[in-house]
């Protein structure tokens, strides 16, 4: 067994040596000779002369093994009511119908599948289908509006649309097809078939000669074998939000991803087979891809796949129920989810209804951990929370506690140290290495490890400008932050993040952990506004815990004066506004950037992500 420093050490000195191990612990068809390669454009590509596929290392691989009756899907769906498990060998023959069923629409390797579905075991199934094929699947969230689907139907030109008649939300039902429909009728590309997977709460018509019916289709359906593909063949293409609006699609491959997701069941979430892991996200975000569908499947452990959300459905120990009924070993979220708990239960009187034994860590990642909540999850579950912090482009985790190699102190606000495989450096505006302490870009050094994106779907100079262009022989995050002198990594946002107030550099990443630590505060976002004077200021805007009042201005001014004291009048900390919620993406990101342009009064995109685009009008009023 490694330490984490001879690990890190030898992935950084000896990448091909490191990751043949890994791959030694998969079943490939074909083991790859050739470890690390260049292709065409010269992007480093890992295994490219190895075979496997992904639905076999996840599905057939333990079944044959003899762990076919392991629970591999648990789902549970609030809003509906219903729960069911799936054992390995039953998820495998429905997976292996499911691919006979797009076979039979004409699907073949290197085809595109678009999956619109809600967090239903189909979905999981659909993705697995695909991979069992060597079909690229694209997931777009259920719900999305026609025109962002529509925009990712041009792109992707799939043969097959998946979808479900309707998505289930708290007290609403939401139809699908009609926004298949429209989205359909606006793309220049027609998928040659439309298949839906009828649901009770709302039927769908299928007036459409293109409109198949799941339930019949699988009647006839022959089960298909596994295609073997080669290890830089696309798995999946994933929509992630540019600076240009316009989507890109992020590629992942096969048998990176799968090499890179086995490894970090381990080393990062220290699972053994068998475990219960549960994502608390969507399959249509990189960590549903990650770790509800793929990297729990293939580790061989078991995954829950749950419809509803942490509060309301019915109440704030929604989490709770969930872990404790099932066993959950390790619960992955987002910290929005969190303080949405903290928000409707301050105290944790919930968690007094469910011991949760088995559970032994909390994880969060897809935003920055403020403080605050950090701790008030570890004082009311009396867990551990690792932050760690990825991307959609990497696909798993860039920084995190290695538990699965040893466990260090964790640090409020940091998301402690890069994973063996990522050689992180922080740089100035020269591509410069910034001392400890110092804040610049977050870089990582090529070559990038298994599992990260080789290109963008069908516009490789967008990769390459977006990503490899700023600092030669480095990806750029996009993130800023900083590394102690114990090589902590702290990330403190977006570098649009950091504002320019008087020609001082600020993080408002660092302002958002003051005002968050305020006792009234259910959560926060500071951005930095135009100021004709200062260059820019920031602006606090603040959501109140249930209970809180703030009279005559009196938590404002005590936010406005905890700045003061702890970053200084430099900061020019001096508007604090209270508001009934702050718009957020539907994996809920706070949508920083439209509220920067909103308070700038300039034009700004209702990006394709939000959650309730009523939440922006309400902010909009609010900032006039």
């Amino acid at each position: 067994m490694f330490t984490y420093q001879q690990a890190f050490d030898l992935a950084a000195s000896s990448p091909e040596t490191f990751w043949k191990q890994q791959a030694e612990q998969l079943d490939w068809f074909t083991f790859p000779q050739t470890i690390l390669s260049t292709d065409e454009h010269g992007i480093e590509r890992w295994f490219a002369d190895g075979e496997l596929n992904t639905a076999h290392l996840a599905l057939d691989y333990h079944v044959e093994q003899g762990r076919g009756d392991q629970t591999a899907l648990i789902y549970d769906s609030p809003v509906t009511g219903k729960k069911a498990r799936y054992t390995y060998r039953v998820l495998r023959d429905q997976v292996a119908r499911v691919a006979g069923m797009l076979a039979g629409l004409g699907v073949q390797k290197g085809d595109r599948v678009v999956i619109y579905m809600p967090m239903i075991p189909q979905a999981a199934m659909a993705m697995l289908a695909c991979a069992r094929l060597g079909a690229i699947h694209s997931v777009v969230f259920g719900g999305f509006a026609p025109h962002e689907l529509a925009v990712r139907i041009e792109d992707a030109e799939p043969k097959v649309l998946l979808t479900a008649s309707c998505g289930v939300e708290v007290n609403k039902v939401i139809p699908y097809k009609p926004l298949v429909d429209k989205a359909v009728m606006d793309s220049r590309w027609k998928p040659e078939h439309v298949v839906v997977f009828q649901r009770r709460e709302c039927p769908a018509e299928l007036p459409h000669d293109r409109d198949k019916d799941w339930a019949a289709l699988m009647q006839n359906a022959e089960p298909h074998p596994c295609v073997p593909v080669r290890a830089t063949d696309p798995l999946y293409i994933l929509y992630t939000s540019g600076t240009t609006g316009k989507p890109k699609g992020v590629v992942r491959d096969n048998g990176g991803h799968a090499v890179a997701l086995h490894y970090s069941m381990h080393t990062i979430y220290n699972l053994k087979p068998g475990d219960v892991f549960w994502a608390a996200s969507d399959v249509g975000w990189v960590v549903g891809h990650s770790y509800i569908v793929y990297a729990p499947l293939i580790y061989g452990c078991t995954t829950i796949l749950y419809e509803g959300k942490p509060v309301k459905t019915p109440d704030p120990g929604a989490f709770w129920r969930v872990c404790d009924e099932y066993g959950v070993k390790a619960l992955f979220s987002a910290p929005t989810a969190f303080r949405a708990i903290k928000k409707e239960d301050p105290n944790g009187e919930q968690l007094k209804h469910y011991p949760m034994e088995p559970l032994t860590t909390i994880f969060m990642a897809g935003e920055r951990l403020d403080p605050p909540t950090l701790e008030w999850v570890q004082n009311h579950t009396q867990r551990p929370v690792v932050d760690h912090w990825w991307q959609t482009e990497t696909g798993w985790a860039i920084a995190a506690n290695p538990l699965g190699l040893e466990r260090f102190a964790t640090k409020p606000g940091s998301a402690t140290k890069p994973v063996p495989g990522y050689k992180v450096q922080v740089l100035n505006e020269l591509g410069e290495a910034q001392a400890p302490g110092e804040q610049g870009y977050i870089a990582i050094a090529r070559p990038l490890p298994p599992g990260c994106l080789p290109t963008v779907w069908r516009n490789h100079d967008r990769f390459e400008s977006g990503y490899l262009g700023q600092f030669p022989g480095f990806y750029v995050s996009g993130d800023g932050g900083y590394m102690d002198e114990e090589g902590y990594l702290f990330v403190m946002g977006r570098m649009d993040d950091v504002i320019n107030v008087a020609g001082h550099r600020l993080s408002t990443g660092e302002m958002e952990e003051i005002v968050g630590s305020h006792e009234a505060v259910a959560e926060c976002a500071v951005v930095g506004v135009h100021d004709e004077l200062k260059g820019q200021l920031p602006l606090g805007l603040v959501v109140l815990k249930d209970g809180y009042v703030s009279e005559n201005g009196s938590i404002e001014r005590a936010l406005l004066q905890l700045v003061r004291d702890q970053v200084g009048a430099v900061a020019c900390f001096k508007r604090a506004i209270i508001v009934d919620r702050l718009p957020k993406t539907r994996s809920g990101k706070i949508l920083r950037r439209v509220i920067r342009q909103i308070a700038d009064g300039e034009q700004y995109v209702v990006p394709s992500t939000i959650d309730d685009p009523s939440a922006l009008e309400e902010l909009a009023r609010v900032l006039e």
